[in-house]
């Protein structure tokens, strides 16, 4: 039986949020199957550039220059203006590598591109849990550990 959770917040533009998975129940890891920003403010707008990533790796990934060879990327999300002149015609936008299996703390960084006064932007991951034998876990940690020590 698949353990379905969401994890919500609004964080500020520029910034970063850790996302704690420590103290989990040992023997399962997590698999984030969606990622989802929305803007805090000005919604019926075209004025608004949104992106964050969620990261697996030591450091967080910018938001507004992902770089997809990190292999600690596990997320990006785009949420800007469909090109319309209609104010609220925005396109949403995201890419989510939902094979990374997580046992380890995640780092979300979100940015507002339009100068003047950024929006914070709000933020919606939804994962699994996904239960894993003693091997499996073993090798999922050391890999993690890995990737969020930057070796």
């Amino acid at each position: 039986m698949t353990r379905e959770f969401v994890l919500r917040g609004k964080t500020a533009s520029g910034k970063q949020e850790v996302l704690n998975f420590g103290g989990h129940k040992t023997g399962y890891a997590f698999r984030m199957t969606e990622f989802q920003i929305y803007p805090s403010t000005n919604i019926a707008t075209v004025n608004q550039e949104l992106a964050a990533t969620v990261t697996a790796a030591k450091t967080y990934e910018d938001p507004s220059n992902p770089n997809f060879k990190n292999e600690g990327l596990i997320a990006t999300a785009l949420f800007f203006p469909s090109g319309l002149s209609t104010p609220g015609s925005m396109v949403p936008y995201s890419v989510v590598n939902d094979t990374f299996l997580i046992t380890q703390n995640l780092i979300i960084a979100v940015i507002d591109t339009v100068s003047g006064s950024p929006a914070d932007v709000n933020w919606q991951c939804r994962f699994e849990s996904v239960k894993m034998s003693g091997p499996e876990q073993a090798v999922t940690n050391y890999k993690q550990f890995q990737i969020s020590d930057g070796s």
